[in-house]
């Protein structure tokens, strides 16, 4: 997040907490904008990671297999207990796990790769995954949202869970780019209940409390941008942030040499036997 910008000197006249209440202001704007960069760069991680696993994993798991009858074929042909050692380990790599549908979203079943995810291996035409990138109006209409229902907002226990729980659902929206459903949940949130009144710390108090949150906050989404760039999608995302389609690309044309040599090898192996 960048530096807070500087305020002007105090004058003669002005309240003690005027000047506190303006820093405060801009460290929460500060908040909200490194928020909506970390929500954004969130969103296109997932993304990117669905489109990857889509267009790339099926080359990963033909990679594993040719790797397990590689081996099975030098166990057969040896009979060393290393080599069998070796062959069980490789199958198992590429045995059905259970659930893992619903981990590759579809694209791999309990009895293999499935339709989309071999048409991959046969140059057929697969469905790409729901690309998001949030367009200018729906960054507007988050921002708003954001500024409007955050939670620390709240003067109350209950109502800062009305405002996580409205929060959850504007990050789902924007998550999924629908413009639609954020100018609804606008709509939703300005005729929403109004807060009941509470017995609030002294200005000088509450502006100290608030400065302090808005650090913690900020440290803590400092610690959740950095995983998202450290993770294996991030850092690939940062490789090619204009162009990520041409890295996965590049990419599959690797994975398919692997395949060519493998495949390669195998034929070898079982000549040799």
């Amino acid at each position: 997040m960048s530096e807070y910008t500087e305020q002007p000197e105090q004058t003669a006249d002005e309240r003690p907490e005027a000047r506190l209440e303006r820093a405060v202001r801009a460290a929460e704007q500060a908040l909200i904008e490194f928020e909506i960069a970390v929500e954004t760069f969130r969103v296109e991680v997932e993304n990117f990671s669905r489109l990857h696993h889509q267009k790339l994993g099926p080359m990963y798991t033909r990679l594993d297999e040719l790797d397990a009858l590689i081996a099975e074929a030098k166990a057969a042909r040896t009979g060393d207990p290393e080599d069998l050692r070796r062959a069980r380990d490789a199958r198992s790599l590429v045995m059905p796990m259970p659930g893992v549908d619903e981990l590759f979203h579809d694209w791999m079943g309990s009895e293999g790769i499935s339709d989309d995810a071999g048409a991959m291996l046969t140059d057929q035409p697969v469905r790409p995954p729901e690309r998001v990138r949030p367009t200018e109006e729906v960054r507007r209409l988050y921002r708003e949202l954001v500024r409007q229902a955050h939670p620390d907002l709240a003067q109350d226990e209950a109502e800062r869970e009305r405002r996580d729980a409205f929060i959850a659902r504007v990050n789902a929206a924007y998550g999924r780019g629908e413009e639609k459903l954020l100018r609804e949940l606008a709509e939703e949130w300005a005729a929403g209940p109004v807060p009941e009144a509470a017995v609030v710390p002294s200005e000088s108090e509450e502006l100290y409390a608030r400065l302090e949150w808005l650090s913690q906050r900020k440290e803590l989404l400092a610690l959740v941008a950095k995983e998202l760039e450290d993770s294996a999608i991030g850092s690939m995302l940062r490789m090619a942030p204009d162009d990520p389609d041409r890295l996965l690309e590049e990419i599959a044309e690797q994975l398919l040499a692997q395949v060519s040599e493998r495949e390669a090898e195998l034929a070898e192996a079982l000549a040799a036997g």
